[in-house]
């Protein structure tokens, strides 16, 4: 498609989903992206890209406080589903593959009540500034990813990850952490 047909309907987006209520400040790079419900529960700062196929899903009841934050300056590559209740915070310079799935909660464990009647079990999850998450990463509730971070493809990441790490696997672990002067 033509850029400046491309741009023009990414103002035109910016434009619906603010009239909706979603806090957007600056102007955001957004594709076809899907925002279904609660759009006051979403803040995003400015110069961010959504690529197509991004989803942002805040459910339960509105809140006081943004659900989902992305920090100025972040990419969100395609179909990557962003999944929150409570509290899920993306901070500056990110980097986000496609595929990704990034939430602040899951469903109870009671044995005598079925999947979809358990209770929404929730906690904040957080990733910090200057962030690379590969392709198709998942990232489980109450997860804080430290500033510096390298997340590899593939990786489920169930626990806090450190300052300047690089962690891959199922789960993801810290196989080692970034230095000063890295060069590839």
């Amino acid at each position: 498609m033509h850029p400046i047909i491309e741009g023009l309907r990414s103002r035109w987006r910016n434009g619906y989903y603010r009239m909706l209520g979603v806090k957007l400040h600056g102007y955001i790079w957004m594709r076809e992206i899907e925002i279904p419900r609660n759009f006051s529960d979403i803040e995003i700062e400015r110069s961010c890209a959504l690529d197509r196929g991004v989803t942002l899903l805040c459910s339960g009841e509105p809140s006081p406080h943004p659900k989902i934050h992305i920090g100025a300056h972040t990419y969100i590559n395609r179909n990557t589903f962003l999944d929150a209740i409570l509290s899920l915070t993306i901070g500056e310079h990110c980097a986000i593959g496609p595929g990704c799935y990034i939430t602040d909660h899951d469903h109870g464990q009671d044995c005598t009540l079925p999947p979809l009647q358990q209770p929404m079990i929730a906690k904040p999850t957080q990733i910090g500034n200057q962030v690379w998450i590969g392709a198709n990463v998942t990232i489980l509730k109450g997860v804080t990813i430290g500033p510096n971070t390298i997340v590899g493809a593939g990786s489920v990441v169930n626990k806090n990850l450190p300052e300047k790490s690089i962690a891959v696997g199922v789960p993801a672990k810290v196989i080692r952490y970034r230095s000063v002067l890295e060069v590839g």
